[in-house]
């Protein structure tokens, strides 16, 4: 039996969003990350959130924080590297703060086909679309992951799929990976 804690990525520069934190933007009066983490607390018992920035703000929903080793904002895999170092789990699971309908049987779908198909990591697709930052991750793939970086390489996909991770399917679910990069798009319905 594998064991699993997650990991919330609210680490991002949010460029589109003007610069304003993603995770604490208010969507049907509640911030993004809370919207994440009560969708994820009744899959999963240890949850962190990594964030670069607004830290006090983020202590706040009571979870341990924690910021990117590397500097710069180097995208959601610096965030994920830190995650793996951080876990005292076998394996991790990541999930964007900006995607408040995530699915409820993420963790269970994805644990599933690590385990059937005996590989180091599994990601969500909604059958037209690749959802890398929905991914399931071995610690096993900390080396990886690091080697990867070092060499400037920023690709969630093509590392996921250089290790033979399984595309977990949630075509059923669509709407669940719906997410937020404006302003604008969060004061729509």
């Amino acid at each position: 039996m594998i064991t699993i804690s997650a990991v919330i990525l609210a680490g991002g520069l949010a460029r589109r969003m003007n610069g304003a934190d993603k995770g604490l933007q208010k969507f049907h009066g509640k911030p993004l990350i809370q919207h994440v983490i009560e969708r994820l607390q009744p899959q999963i018992s240890t949850i962190l959130i990594n964030a670069n920035r607004n830290l006090t703000d983020y202590k706040k929903f009571g979870l341990p924080i924690f910021s990117d080793e590397l500097a710069d904002y180097q995208g959601p895999l610096s965030g994920m590297l830190t995650g793996l170092k951080k876990a005292q789990t076998d394996y991790v699971l990541f999930v964007p703060c900006d995607c408040p309908f995530l699915p409820l049987n993420l963790v269970e779908k994805l644990k599933s086909a690590v385990e059937k198909s005996d590989v180091f990591a599994a990601y969500a697709t909604d059958g037209e679309r690749a959802h890398p930052t929905f991914c399931l991750i071995s610690r096993q793939l900390l080396t990886a992951l690091s080697e990867y970086l070092v060499r400037g390489e920023r690709r969630m996909l093509h590392f996921l799929n250089n290790r033979r991770a399984v595309a977990v399917d949630f075509s059923q679910q669509k709407s669940a990976f719906r997410n937020f990069n404006t302003l604008e798009e969060l004061q729509s319905p």
